[in-house]
């Protein structure tokens, strides 16, 4: 069976109906990667009393992207046969669009993505040019024509046991990355749901907030196609570098963490706070 990560970062407001949702899903567990919360979310996250409720706990903030790979690592080391991801903050009426992504690994495919650009006519300039950025990578890993705008970066996804076996930790944390991968290593790549982004209902945020994170996306881009190219990796764009929130990923946990979920020792339980096998 499939399981289910869900990364979150002061999401009180919303994880409880995030949470609900994914537990209507058939999986075997639904894993909550709690990063480097101020909030109430570890204590609504353990109120709810499933035994297929894993909780993973961070006290200090991993970074944008790190907790998706950190409890990928977790469902891998369970021996999981595939994963989805849905951010803490969606907590939309998408059960049926989570179904398909469930569908998608159950009929094969590797690399299950959703749309969120469908039917949209007019857009802010920043977004505009942050999906510039998106069609530049999908064009030159030839998938424009099948993807479209879809990424890794935006909206569920998921992953099969074969890609989680063959994609580096690191790049599930630079999500642009993990495509350029997954296309080098003929994975099965498709488009398995269409969201309207507004139907995430994620919360709007403030504007450097969205400033930040389209220089993280743009910046992810850029390495994505340089992986493509076989070049060097780099964030640089002419004389501007694309740092955005990268700087603050903290791809130091990965290792750490991939040696604790083989170990099973102490670090691995001072995380694990909550939630056994099942």
């Amino acid at each position: 069976m499939f399981d289910i990560v869900i990364p979150a970062q002061n999401e009180e407001k919303s994880i409880l109906a995030t949470l609900t949702t994914a537990l209507r899903l058939p999986l075997k567990r639904i894993i909550v990667v709690i990063n480097g919360c101020s909030d109430q979310t570890l204590e609504l996250t353990r109120s709810i009393p499933d035994p297929h409720l894993h909780i993973l706990y961070f006290e200090e903030a991993l970074g944008i992207d790190i907790p998706r790979a950190i409890g990928a690592i977790y469902a891998k080391a369970l021996g999981t046969e595939g994963v989805l991801f849905l951010d803490g903050d969606m907590s939309g009426n998408i059960y049926a669009n989570l179904e398909q992504l469930v569908a998608a690994l159950e009929a094969g495919v590797d690399v299950a993505l959703t749309n969120c650009y469908p039917y949209i006519t007019h857009r802010a300039k920043l977004a505009n040019l942050v999906l510039k950025f998106r069609a530049r990578l999908n064009r030159e890993l030839d998938l424009l024509k099948t993807l479209g705008l879809a990424t890794p970066t935006h909206g569920p996804h998921a992953l099969s046991v074969r890609a989680l076996s063959i994609l580096e930790p690191e790049s599930l944390a630079i999500p642009p990355l993990s495509l350029a991968q997954a296309k080098r290593a003929n994975l099965t790549i498709k488009v398995a749901t269409s969201i309207p982004h507004e139907a995430l209902r994620s919360p709007r945020k403030h504007r450097r907030h969205a400033r930040l994170l389209s220089e993280t996306i743009m910046g992810d881009c850029v390495m994505a196609i340089q992986s493509a190219q076989g070049l060097p990796l780099e964030r640089a764009l002419g004389k501007h570098s694309l740092l955005g929130y990268h700087p603050a990923r903290r791809f130091d946990r990965l290792g750490t963490w991939q040696a604790a979920c083989q170990e099973r020792g102490t670090e691995y339980w001072r995380h694990v706070i909550y939630g056994e096998l099942v």
